[in-house]
């Protein structure tokens, strides 16, 4: 009788063993994302753990994976072009646009929940009294911006009648500023203080009093036939939003709770601009995703 225990036994763990034989582990998928640009580039802190936030969320149903940064920096338009060979990039992060949905594939989630459209105007010190004048969109026409050279920004400021100066690097943008190249560089309300405390050897500051914004997202964007990775963060992104997780993140990081906070955004005049770059299909009947004005902090 033994004997038979013993051969059921065999045969029980030999059929186990089969079973784990017969399912191989799931690859792990490597998903490449952007290098910063430069060492004290610190923009996309939020936008990674968002994104690994967005991975996480999927690991049940689409396995686990890696995020590796690219090997080389590349402009924003360069990155965008990149998705499309699938050497160095997966998924890319930018503002949207017309031109660049047509270039790539967008997850339409912001990212910045439509923050990046609040831009700061970083100016030097020697103008503040300039600036603490201005009270409408003709005095801001009198003097010049300083953008990116392939940034959408460009085509929303010059649409409004705004002057622009391209810079190639987005290092260079600081450096032309602080020269007199320019006259203000409108950042995000997210980017400009962190950009300040990042050079304190330059005497530039946020302009007082001011605040530019249009309505504008920042997404996701993989290549155009790369549908996995596209429904993979589609997913990820909504389920976070369902269970609380990206406002959270949005909330509660560092640099956006300075930010908002430092801001002081209802005691600012805000211009605002056409966007005209901005695609038919953002998702604006959705309140969830975008910031709402009135979470900004108030003066007591």
């Amino acid at each position: 009788m033994r004997q038979w225990w013993f051969c059921g036994d065999l045969i029980l763990a030999g059929l186990m063993l089969a079973s784990l034989i017969g399912k191989p582990a799931r690859a792990v998928e490597v998903i490449q994302y952007p290098a910063p640009v430069s060492e004290r580039d610190s923009r996309d802190l939020y936008i990674i753990e968002l994104l690994r936030l967005a991975l996480d969320k999927t690991v049940d149903s689409h396995g686990p994976y890696r995020l590796e940064p690219a090997s080389e920096a590349l402009t924003q338009s360069r990155a965008l072009a990149e998705l499309s060979t699938g050497r160095e990039l997966d998924v890319v992060w930018s503002m949207t646009s017309i031109e660049r949905e047509q270039l790539a594939r967008p997850i339409r989630i912001p990212l910045l929940k439509g923050l990046l459209g609040y831009r700061l105007l970083i100016i030097r010190e020697e103008d503040i009294p300039w600036f603490a004048g201005v009270q409408n969109l003709d005095q801001l026409r009198e003097v010049r911006a300083g953008q990116g050279h392939d940034w959408p920004d460009v085509d929303i400021l010059n649409a409004n009648g705004l002057s622009v100066v391209r810079a190639s690097s987005y290092d260079s943008l600081f450096l032309m500023l602080d020269q007199g190249r320019f006259d203000y560089l409108p950042r995000g309300l997210t980017e400009a203080w962190a950009e300040l405390d990042q050079r304190p050897e330059m005497a530039i500051t946020v302009a007082p009093g001011l605040l530019l914004y249009y309505p504008t997202a920042a997404y996701f964007f993989v290549a155009p036939d790369n549908a996995p990775l596209a429904e993979r963060l589609t997913q990820g992104l909504e389920r976070a939003i369902a269970d609380g997780s990206f406002d959270r993140l949005f909330f509660n990081h560092p640099q956006h709770k300075e930010a908002l906070a430092r801001t002081r955004a209802s005691v600012r005049r805000v211009l605002t601009l056409d966007n005209p770059v901005l695609p038919a299909e953002t998702p604006l009947d959705r309140p969830a995703l975008w910031y709402r004005p009135d979470l900004l902090p108030r003066e007591p």
